[in-house]
């Protein structure tokens, strides 16, 4: 099944609202064999929703989800454009209204003309109430392909995707191809160096599997895609080829499954009961985020430091004045010792600490924007790089959060030999390093 998605609003067009929606869409819809083939963002405009709606209909996808101006005000005109291509008349709908009535009651709010409004559809569609908002979602037909008109608010429109509309897209258009994929996380390699190791299985691969290479700094993340009639041949042909890759590439797979860098490390320093902290300085607490952006990664994740100003590295880190004075404080000495703190600080088995330039000023001779400086301390032993970072601000930070966290992935899972003694020695009550 292919789907057209078309996001309606002006604040998309003139970036104020980041468009997120389509890519969490495309995220929902990929694991049921849902294709995303075409993404347009469009004007809250009479004539250009037409002609989009218009080009989705003529297209080879079955399905058409339009998001956005549905809401009471006036420049939400989705439902006038939808009435005028499929046809009928606006009508109250009973239990829409019912439905906006329960909301604003549990909103604490009055029930309006405007909100009142909401239950106004055209009689052309067949009305799926909404269960996270006021605005309904519709259902269209013409020519054996399906639009769904649904709120621009992503909270509302994925919530109603995963509780109804998913299942109803897969009865309508039932599938008799089978699908597999599967995602491994590689570390070590460049994305043309990846790709000139697995020519030889690409090669020899069925025609009917793809590899694609989807690489970020630091990791490349393999995706094994399959599409047969015979489910059976196509586990059998992808488990195969996923097994060849694997064996090819060894420790250099950090994870099996589609991961990021922060669920990986967590993995790993759950999969060895560690625990992290991290010190960071010009990535401003990114890497913390990154990891506890995932539920349940207050098991392994104690805490940070965020030490921007260097009197925070001495006192709370237990960095050296005398080493900031000799090395600059962009500088492998300091991350180094940054590293080990934390873990006295937090009392953690794992340190990740950043110290850099992030830009756009701050250069000093030597050191230009971009230069950063990570340090990994596992069980007491320091590893540490100094990397050069181009691009804006928010592409070093980014960078320099990735680099870290992979570092530190690669760190703990090549320290695994000798961690057992220190894992055994370990006492809980007392700081480590």
């Amino acid at each position: 099944m292919k789907v057209y998605i078309i996001n309606i609003g002006d604040e998309l067009l003139i970036g104020q609202v980041v468009n997120t929606l389509a890519a969490d869409l495309a995220k929902m819809l990929d694991p049921h064999d849902i294709e995303v083939e075409m993404v347009e963002m469009i004007a809250d405009d009479e004539a250009a929703i037409t002609a989009a709606v218009e080009r989705a209909l003529a297209s080879d996808c079955e399905v058409v989800l339009t998001t956005g101006g549905l809401g009471p005000t006036r420049d939400d005109i989705t439902k006038k454009v939808m009435l005028g291509i499929f046809g009928g008349n606006m009508v109250e709908d009973e239990a829409t209204l019912k439905n906006v009535g329960m909301i604003v009651e549990r909103r604490g709010l009055k029930l309006n003309d405007l909100t009142r409004a909401q239950a106004l559809v055209p009689s052309s569609c067949r009305v799926i109430q909404n269960s996270a908002g006021t605005a309904p979602i519709m259902w269209f037909e013409r020519d054996g392909k399906v639009l769904i008109s649904m709120p621009g608010v992503p909270f509302e429109t994925l919530t109603m995707m995963r509780e109804q509309i998913i299942d109803q897209l897969m009865e309508r258009f039932p599938s008799d191809v089978a699908h597999q994929r599967r995602v491994m996380i590689v570390t070590g390699y460049t994305e043309s160096a990846l790709a000139q190791e697995l020519a030889d299985i690409e090669d020899t691969m069925p025609s009917f599997i793809h590899l694609a290479y989807l690489p970020r700094p630091g990791i490349v993340r393999l995706r094994l895609d399959g599409r047969h009639h015979d489910a059976e041949l196509l586990e059998a042909e992808v488990t195969k080829v996923a097994k060849r890759i694997g064996e090819r590439l060894g420790d250099a797979v950090k994870a099996t499954d589609d991961l990021t860098e922060a669920q990986i490390l967590l993995k790993v320093l759950g999969e060895r009961n560690l625990t992290v902290g991290t010190a960071e300085s010009c990535t401003g607490g990114n890497i913390a985020h990154q990891i506890t952006l995932i539920p349940g990664s207050s098991a392994s994740y104690m805490g940070s430091v965020v030490s921007y100003a260097n009197r925070v590295k001495t006192s709370l880190l237990g960095v050296d004045e005398d080493t900031i004075a000799k090395n600059g404080v962009v500088s492998i000495p300091v991350v180094e010792q940054m590293a080990s703190g934390v873990c006295r600080a937090l009392g953690v088995d794992v340190g990740i600490a950043t110290s850099g330039i992030a830009g756009p000023g701050g250069a000093v001779p030597g050191k230009p924007v971009g230069t950063v400086c990570i340090a990994v301390a596992v069980c007491g032993k320091v590893v540490s790089r100094l990397c050069h970072f181009p691009g804006s601000r928010d592409r070093v930070i980014d960078r320099a959060t990735t680099t870290a966290l992979v570092m530190a992935i690669d760190t703990i899972t090549g320290a695994s030999y000798d961690l057992h003694g220190y894992l055994s020695n370990r006492n809980e009550t007392a700081l480590p390093g």
